[in-house]
């Protein structure tokens, strides 16, 4: 794995162990030697992360739509900062850019980019693992979510599995290193 993209929220949420999960996640990707795509903000846990590779010796780039790059404001000390046109655009380009994708505490928005990610995965239009650093059981109740689906029969157990937890970076890299996509077509029964 080169490139990780991480999507996450950019507030720093109600809890410091947000935040030390972020900067932990970041370390851990410098000194592993892998990139950080990410959405490009200097705010929340999104500029802690950065910082935090940044901070290690690693290379971070990031995406950020023009009509954001004020709001969320932009960080102008990435290795790479690419300014798009919208964020069909952002999610598209990090997609194309990363190996692998993360979700860590956020709101709609990156509950939305794991989705859409998970989604492609499901539907094979790509083969990258996809994870969630559940730190403090921040998404205990979505993956609840995904198991009745699972039960009610719109999800199919080998696509829901493609979906890897961890409490611990570390745990989640090692995780997507021995990841393997299911070969099983949304479409076909089972």
């Amino acid at each position: 794995m080169n490139h990780l993209c991480v999507y996450c929220g950019s507030s720093l949420g109600t809890s410091d162990a947000f935040i030390a999960a972020a900067e932990e996640l970041g370390a851990l990707l410098a000194a592993s030697n892998i990139g950080l795509i990410y959405g490009g903000a200097t705010k929340g846990l999104m500029g802690r992360i950065a910082d935090a590779v940044l901070d290690a010796g690693g290379q971070v780039t990031g995406v950020i739509p023009a009509t954001l790059r004020d709001k969320e404001i932009a960080h102008e000390g990435l290795t790479k900062l690419h300014v798009v046109d919208s964020m069909h655009e952002r999610k598209s380009l990090m997609a194309v850019l990363s190996d692998g994708f993360v979700a860590l505490p956020g709101g709609f928005g990156t509950v939305e980019e794991l989705i859409e990610v998970l989604t492609w995965g499901q539907l094979q239009f790509h083969s990258k693992p996809c994870g969630v650093l559940n730190v403090g059981g921040y998404f205990n109740h979505l993956l609840t979510f995904f198991d009745n689906a699972q039960d009610k029969g719109f999800l199919k157990s080998v696509h829901r599995a493609m979906l890897l937890v961890a409490d611990t970076p570390a745990d989640l890299l090692n995780q997507f290193e021995h990841y393997s996509p299911p070969a099983d077509e949304k479409w076909r029964a089972g």
